[in-house]
């Protein structure tokens, strides 16, 4: 998580008697964990600080997504859904699901049409879309560390072997996704490599 920053104590200046005090810039306050926390918070792109390495995981824009993907891949190609349809199949938040779907559809994912039968429909049969895809479409790589690419890492010392461990950590993740298309899961029917992953009884653990 990004580190809290902890504000100056507020004090006054006593003046002569009758003097106004002047009051502290607003941005002198101190202000709540809650604001400071959003002050803090990364800008949407950029990396997280140095030392910051937050663990690795699905946003909810990926998995609301990949969700909203694979009900236009049930509906099929020749029944476009409204997108307020989907976020109501998916219980996702509509103002946002229209985001996702505009970004889905810049990345050549999706197709949409206007009018009372227009909608949202993949641009691609399910079987030629792959989680991968989805995820770059709206989130960009699929592993990056504090957002930088591993092949653009480098490190020195003892951390030297780092690099080699964050781009086999990429590997698999490609692997996985890019394995497994919107059809496989609508069908129910993941590729047996990625079936076999979830049978080690660790594999449903948290350590």
């Amino acid at each position: 998580m990004t580190g809290f920053t902890t504000g100056q104590r507020r004090t006054t200046r006593r003046g002569r008697p009758g003097a106004r005090v002047r009051p502290r810039p607003v941005a002198a306050r101190r202000a709540s964990p809650a604001v400071r926390a959003r002050r803090d918070r990364p800008a949407p792109g950029r990396g997280r600080p140095l030392g910051d390495n937050a663990p690795m995981r699905i946003s909810a824009k990926a998995d609301y997504a990949v969700r909203a993907a694979l009900q236009l891949a049930s509906a099929g190609p020749s029944q476009p859904l409204k997108a307020e349809a989907v976020a109501e199949a998916q219980e996702i938040p509509h103002k946002f699901l229209e985001g996702i779907l505009g970004d889905m559809r810049r990345g050549g994912l999706v197709q949409s049409r206007r009018g009372a039968g227009g909608g949202y429909r993949l641009a691609r049969p399910a079987c030629d879309i792959t989680v991968a895809d989805v995820i770059r479409a709206v989130e960009g790589p699929l592993v990056s560390v504090r957002g930088v690419r591993p092949p653009e890492l480098s490190y020195t010392g003892p951390a030297a072997s780092l690099l080699p461990l964050w781009v086999a950590l990429r590997v698999n993740v490609r692997e996985i996704l890019e394995g497994v298309s919107l059809a496989d899961i609508v069908s129910g029917r993941l590729p047996a490599e990625v079936s076999t992953l979830t049978t080690h009884p660790a594999a449903w653990t948290n350590p």
